[in-house]
């Protein structure tokens, strides 16, 4: 979906495909004709925004066989889909029965992460609309906190010169943003202005996470104003909550820690662990309120006693999007979590219940909705 800002800018809103698991052309096609069509078709609009995922190994085979693009981009055009924005964090096995912390791996210290990160700029800049501006692609914060150091750091400072470099040689415009999440050398904003500063921010900035943001208890108002002072854009912003739960109530989260997903866990005033297990397991005090990096459903709360961050989401996109000017025109819905919370949900309706509450958000800031 597209909308504009007050200023005259069009801010683009699209979900990601994350959530699907299928890492084979085929595959991609069917599951955009199965859910993206759909949902497109709930929402009664003419053209719905899609974040594509695709695995390292499809990204190999469409890099090598630009006929095989073509016919990707013609079943996006045929279906009223189009693609601003690719999800470049996993690399493979994103649905694998267990994840956790390959989620982070190749990382930026590796040849195959500047050459997966290339190939997807590559197909990327193909899909393209030709009226949009530029396309973005969001990435893991350089890589896991451990291990790390003075060589990690120089093997990273290379492959973002030749990630700028090799951007800069397409021929549409391609950003790429960096994540912060928790537990990542890029943890929070303040780490993303101490690691990111010197990158070419022509081509690569940070992709801001509403999640990964509120389980850091990070203020949006605060951070916005970091990245700008610093100047470090926001290429793209996932709209997602996190779980949350008070002191009293830390119990309900037994049932959300699952093998699937590493879900980081932090308490209000310091302290965190790096899956909710050990939390639960008397990792963290549990004196204060916990937020967990698990991504759950813009547009509900979960089960009572829980809450989400939903009001920091709320936050995040004001921070973004109330200003005179947007910071950002990528925003993906990202909650890959619906086969894990709900297998046997309709997946349809609820990718449509979170774009809607999305689009209702950006309506309430001022955007008008154009197609």
């Amino acid at each position: 979906m597209r909308l504009r800002h007050p200023d005259g800018t069009v801010v683009h809103l699209a979900y990601c495909t994350n959530v699907h698991p299928a890492e084979d052309l085929a595959g991609v096609l069917a599951q955009l004709t199965r859910y993206a069509r759909p949902v497109r078709d709930r929402l009664r609009v003419s053209r719905l925004g899609v974040g594509l995922w695709l695995s390292a190994g499809l990204a190999a085979a469409l890099d090598a066989d630009p006929a095989a693009v073509r016919r990707l981009r013609t079943h996006l055009a045929g279906h009223g889909l189009e693609v601003v924005t690719l999800n470049g964090f996993p690399y493979r096995g994103f649905h694998d029965p267990v994840v956790k912390h390959r989620v982070y791996t190749p990382d930026w210290t590796s040849p195959e992460r500047l050459e997966y990160t290339l190939r997807l700029a590559r197909i990327l800049a193909a899909l393209l609309p030709d009226d949009v501006p530029y396309g973005s692609i969001s990435t893991l914060p350089l890589a896991w906190r451990t291990p790390w150091d003075g060589d990690r750091a120089d093997a990273v400072r290379r492959r973002l010169d030749a990630l700028a470099a090799g951007l800069a040689g397409l021929d549409r415009t391609i950003r790429v943003g960096f994540e912060p999440e928790p537990g990542c050398v890029v943890d929070t904003s303040a780490d993303a202005v101490r690691l990111l500063s010197e990158v070419d921010t022509r081509w690569l900035g940070v992709c801001l996470d509403a999640c990964h943001l509120a389980v850091g208890f990070e203020d949006p108002v605060e951070v916005t104003g970091r990245l700008a002072r610093a100047g470090l854009p926001v290429i793209k912003t996932q709209a997602s909550c996190a779980l949350q739960a008070h002191p009293t109530e830390l119990a309900a989260l037994a049932g959300f820690a699952e093998p699937r997903f590493l879900h980081q866990t932090r308490e209000r005033g310091g302290g965190g662990v790096d899956d909710l297990a050990d939390a639960l397991a008397g990792g963290l005090p549990g004196r204060a309120p916990w937020r967990v990096h698990y991504h759950v459903p813009v547009h509900a709360a979960p089960v009572p006693p829980l809450t989400s961050t939903q009001p920091e989401l709320r936050a995040t996109l004001g921070a973004l999007l109330a200003g005179a000017h947007p910071v950002t025109t990528h925003v993906e819905v990202e909650t890959y979590t619906w086969q894990v919370l709900h297998p046997d949900g309709d997946l349809v309706d609820g990718l449509a219940r979170e774009l809607d509450w999305t689009r209702a958000e950006l309506r309430a800031l001022g955007l008008v909705e154009v197609s």
